[in-house]
């Protein structure tokens, strides 16, 4: 079976998040988002409520399983027996970090990482901006599905 991991910490998963899933579909067999716990960030919304919003948008979909971790995502994969980690890219300062990601994952664990590129005209959205204009009360339903 064609596994892949998608890691992050989807807080909040937005429609650049939902576009490479979506796209990244027909490219595997099951696709596991996986909402991982950054130690180092203080949380918007908690894991369990982005877990169940991530599972509302693909209920029925029999390919996607959403799963959190605390753990090494070359773990999680290999529990799941995923051969590749799938990562969205929307700058070249995405690449740089995903790339030394990618090279220590393939280093630790030979697990391939499959990059792909945001949409041009989400390339803007990140969950930092949907926090932060949520913050100061503008509407943000036009960034999250």
């Amino acid at each position: 079976m064609n596994i892949a991991i998608f890691p992050g910490s989807f807080d909040p998963f937005t429609i650049g998040h939902k576009a490479i899933v979506d796209r990244a579909l027909p490219l595997f067999d099951k696709l596991i988002v996986a909402v991982g716990v950054n130690l180092n960030k203080k949380s918007y919304i908690t894991k369990e409520e982005r877990v169940s919003r991530i599972q509302r948008i693909y209920d029925g979909n029999s390919k996607i399983e959403v799963v959190t971790y605390q753990t090494l995502t070359s773990d999680l994969a290999a529990q799941y027996n995923a051969r590749y980690i799938l990562r969205g890219v929307r700058t070249i300062n995405d690449f740089e970090y995903e790339r030394n990601i990618a090279d220590a994952n393939k280093q630790l664990a030979g697990i391939e990482t499959i990059l792909m590129f945001s949409d041009p005209d989400k390339s803007y959205i990140s969950s930092s901006l949907v926090r932060e204009l949520a913050a100061f009360g503008k509407p943000v339903d036009h960034l999250i599905p």
